[in-house]
């Protein structure tokens, strides 16, 4: 282990564990205060330190039960919003990485669908490691072509290296240039192959995306052609795996979709187990609309969304 790792778990150690103040802690290691508060403030951010707190917040639980009860939902997981938006992420990622986990653990072999997204990135920082030769993890979706952290292709082989898993790409761009050409594509070999294995999926998780720029494919995915006034004149109110759909969770009448290189939304309903994991206000639309059309059965969020949903779904049968 690298020296700085050694310091930073010492830290962590002396602070978490044995219970020493930052001041205390610098004078054992000989370093200043403000170098203690970085590497406590970093072994929380990677993951090293994970603090469980042994109760739930009734709020959380009552949000779940209406979600549960409303939408037909297997089970879903509200955590408290953070008061700082940038922690979103992470906080439904630890909390979609302990479920996960679960799931795998219980259920160590078959098909493991992935989606992409800034919160799937961080469920894989709290994913338990395991060997599990008889997993197979599989992007529904195809990338970027060109590589940032969030492409689809690196979130598929962080999941499956954690558990040793085999692991397949759809090895594709998300938007083919027309829908004729998309189909020219998926009429190869070698993507029926994939989609035949996507549609095998026993477990899938997936982040959904709104309209604003807060959306990893309104930024970095969307065609030049395609932009976010002309979706929501046509009804969208965000997207799952590149498909756009509108309030009732249906996908719109617009060609974006039908150039989408991604499993059909209408498969997501034969999936044993959908999991969406995605918060947010700003997305309270696209995962109501997710929920009311039946195309996920767990949902793992954060108590803003978790209201939103409610809220618009009970106008929605007014």
């Amino acid at each position: 282990m690298p020296e700085d790792a050694q310091t930073e778990v010492r830290a962590a150690w002396l602070y978490y564990m044995e219970g020493l103040t930052q001041a205390e802690i610098a004078e054992r290691l000989k370093m200043t205060r403000l170098r203690v508060n970085r590497l406590l403030v970093e072994a929380r951010s990677s993951g090293l330190v994970n603090i469980t707190i042994n109760s739930r917040l009734e709020s959380c639980v009552r949000l779940e039960h209406g979600l549960v009860e409303a939408f037909g939902l297997k089970q879903a997981i509200v955590v408290p919003t953070p008061g700082d938006a940038a922690q979103l992420s992470a906080q439904i990622g630890r909390a979609a990485g302990e479920f996960v986990s679960r799931i795998v653990e219980e259920h160590p072999s078959g098909v493991f669908g992935v989606g992409w997204g800034g919160t799937l990135r961080e469920t894989i920082r709290h994913i338990r490691p395991g060997q599990y030769r008889d997993l197979t993890v599989t992007s529904m979706m195809g990338g970027l072509t060109y590589g940032i952290e969030l492409n689809t292709f690196e979130i598929a082989s962080r999941f499956a290296r954690l558990w040793q898993a085999e692991c397949h790409y759809l090895a594709a761009p998300i938007y083919a240039g027309t829908p004729q050409s998309r189909d020219t594509i998926l009429e190869q070999d070698v993507f029926e192959a994939a989609f035949s294995r996507i549609r095998a999926t026993d477990v899938a998780i997936l982040s959904a995306g709104d309209l604003s720029e807060r959306s990893l494919l309104v930024r970095y995915g969307l065609p030049r052609d395609v932009g976010t006034e002309e979706l929501a004149a046509a009804g969208a109110v965000g997207d799952l795996l590149g498909q756009f759909i509108d309030a009732r969770g249906e996908a719109i009448g617009h060609p974006i979709n039908r150039r989408a290189i991604a499993l059909p939304l209408e498969g997501l309903r034969r999936i044993p187990t959908v999991i969406l994991a995605s918060g947010g206000s700003n997305k309270a639309a696209v995962i109501t609309a997710a929920l009311r059309a039946g195309l996920v059965s767990v949902l793992i969020t954060d108590e803003a969304a978790a209201a939103a949903a409610l809220a618009l779904h009970k106008q929605g049968r007014q």
